[in-house]
């Protein structure tokens, strides 16, 4: 896509159009990243142990904890880049890029080797027991140890390049990895092919990841001189202002996911005291709750270069019409999708095990997960608008209210009132909450955009 094209697609094309053309990418993206997160419970749920199900569900934290990285690099580059582009600033724009691959590169690095010399207590933190800690320690050691780099690059080059409006090219990137991983899983993983387990998911999830990073790395040496995404390390030295720029929206989108994690990890311990089964349940349950988490993020990921352009281009009313059909393009999807898997919650579950006590687990845990996804799509898009804009703090506050104000002593209190079953309730506790504060500042946003444009 040249300049000019860009250009249209920012200033001039008609907002559903413009949505379609940034967030249908992402979408179908998010969607095959949906089916590769959820690969690795599907066939190991296949070999029909609740312990290598388990080790997955423990592991999963540590996974999470990559996005604390992708979004201090994807999300602040990003943001950075397309209010860059709106000020038709685009030395920054590069700058930005390379500073977000290079800082990517070396945080996956350190937190392969931060993770290998520390990994029997982070196996203890994670909630892992005599019975569920080698296989654990398997899955971990190709994703974590070998794969954190190619996890975490791979990831922010694609919010990189999307940010350039090209979501076409960054979702084939995701796409690329993610059908590979699709199809090594049950090679590495079941009985008649590798028989691994999860030490299988695990590798076939580290040289997807590597086949990602190398389908960016080749299309940014294709496209050089026609897409800002820049891999001169000379790019990413320069810019005291632009690295603080990054690091001021990048740093709040952080500490979200580390809160996340912190979380997780918490909702995974106390599931763990209730047994092997009881943690496969609920992480059978999560992964299907993450299939509408991800398309979500999706739109909301999707629209951030839309949003950040036109608020640094301060065109207040084209960024409001994009905001108001996104908003309704996913609450109406996400609501739909949650009547149905209410409905259908243990043939969901049924998909991924054959157990029937952790079909019967899973199924109670999903209708209560479930309840959070039309507040947290609201959530989600207001948290994408603040990044978009360049408010940090802002997205920093929602992510404190989220889990340190909301959702953990939930899960306490819950789970004290419902042993066990209370625990799938804390998180459409908090989004429900969230829902309506994030709401009420997107529209003290406008308003006040609004005033700043009829005094000028």
């Amino acid at each position: 896509m040249n300049d000019s094209n860009k250009q249209i697609l920012f200033e001039q094309m008609p907002i559903p159009g413009a949505v379609a053309r940034l967030v249908v990418p992402t979408i179908m993206g998010s969607l095959v990243m949906i089916l590769y997160n959820l690969a690795d419970t599907y066939f190991v749920g296949y070999l029909n142990d609740p312990v290598q199900n388990a080790a997955v569900t423990l592991a999963a934290p540590m996974l999470l904890a990559f996005n604390a990285v992708n979004n201090l690099f994807g999300v602040g580059s990003s943001s950075m880049m397309s209010r860059a582009l709106g000020l038709k600033k685009y030395d920054t724009v590069r700058h930005s890029a390379a500073f977000g691959i290079y800082c990517s590169i070396i945080c996956g690095l350190a937190f392969s080797l931060g993770y290998s010399l520390l990994s029997g207590q982070v196996l203890d933190i994670l909630g892992a027991d005599e019975t569920t800690r080698e296989a654990t320690r398997q899955y971990l050691f190709w994703t974590v140890s070998l794969g954190a780099a190619p996890a975490i690059t791979n990831v922010v080059m694609g919010y990189l390049v999307r940010a350039e409006g090209s979501a076409i090219n960054a979702s084939i990137g995701t796409m690329s990895g993610c059908f590979l991983n699709i199809i090594l899983d049950p090679i590495f993983i079941m009985p008649w092919g590798l028989g691994m387990g999860a030490a299988g998911a695990g590798c076939a999830t580290f040289i997807s990841n590597c086949v990602a990073c190398l389908y960016f790395l080749v299309y940014v040496l294709i496209k050089r001189g026609r897409s800002y995404v820049s891999l001169s390390p000379a790019m990413a030295l320069q810019g005291r202002k632009v690295a603080l720029g990054i690091l001021a929206v990048g740093i709040p989108a952080m500490v979200q996911n580390l809160l996340n994690v912190t979380g997780m990890t918490i909702l995974n311990n106390f599931t763990a005291t209730y047994g092997s089964e009881a943690v496969a349940a609920m992480g059978i349950a999560s992964k299907v709750q993450m299939v509408f988490m991800y398309v979500s993020m999706g739109i909301s990921n999707g629209i951030m270069p839309l949003v950040g352009y036109n608020y640094a281009d301060e065109n207040v009313k084209r960024m409001k019409e994009a905001m108001a059909f996104t908003a309704k393009l996913i609450l109406i999807t996400l609501s739909i999708a949650t009547l149905g898997c209410y409905i259908f919650s243990d043939q969901l579950v049924g998909l991924f095990i054959e157990n029937a006590h952790v079909i019967e687990l899973g199924s109670a845990f999903l209708r209560g997960l479930i309840l959070s996804m039309p507040f947290m799509a609201v959530d989600f898009l207001g948290v994408g608008m603040y990044q978009a804009c360049g408010m940090g703090k802002m997205s920093l506050a929602f992510a404190v209210m989220r889990k340190i104000v909301l959702e953990i002593p939930a899960l306490f209190v819950l789970n004290a009132l419902f042993p066990m079953y209370g625990l799938a309730y804390a998180q459409p506790f908090a989004e429900f909450v969230l829902a309506f504060a994030a709401a009420a500042v997107m529209l003290k946003i406008f308003r006040d955009m609004e005033k700043k444009e009829r005094r000028a």
